[in-house]
């Protein structure tokens, strides 16, 4: 028998696309799509750098985990998709901002060659509830 799974979707973080769901809740873990520097508000790219947007693609997911009755505290690991290895130092000084304080999540960064919309960064994270 398969695990339960719930869908997360929270009105104050980006609307996902009709192929996804924002996140998904199973066993007590939350997987979340990836997440842009968007603003939910907007639908646009926030204005600034790589480190920029990295800070609104997180604050994206932290809506999504609080629709999902957790936070940033209990993210586990996460992934971070850039567009070129040239906006690693501005990525890590965005993500500083938000996991600051935080214990660090386990983390995996890596270099591809495109993201959509032409994205510098994308980020994606597992939590427990």
């Amino acid at each position: 028998m398969s695990p339960a799974k719930t869908v997360v979707l929270s009105k104050n973080a980006p609307a996902p696309s009709p192929l996804m769901s924002q996140a998904i809740i199973s066993n007590g873990v939350i997987y979340t799509s990836g997440s842009l520097g968007i603003d939910p508000k907007t639908g646009k790219f926030v204005e600034g750098d790589a480190a920029d947007r990295t800070v609104q693609a997180l604050r994206n997911i932290e809506q999504i985990l609080i629709a999902a009755g957790s936070n940033l505290g209990n993210a586990l690991k996460v992934t971070i998709f850039l567009s070129s290895m040239e906006y690693y130092a501005q990525m890590n000084e965005g993500y500083e901002r938000i996991f600051g304080d935080l214990i660090k999540p386990c983390r995996t960064c890596v270099a591809v060659a495109k993201l959509p919309l032409d994205a510098e960064v994308e980020i994606e994270l597992v939590a427990s509830v």
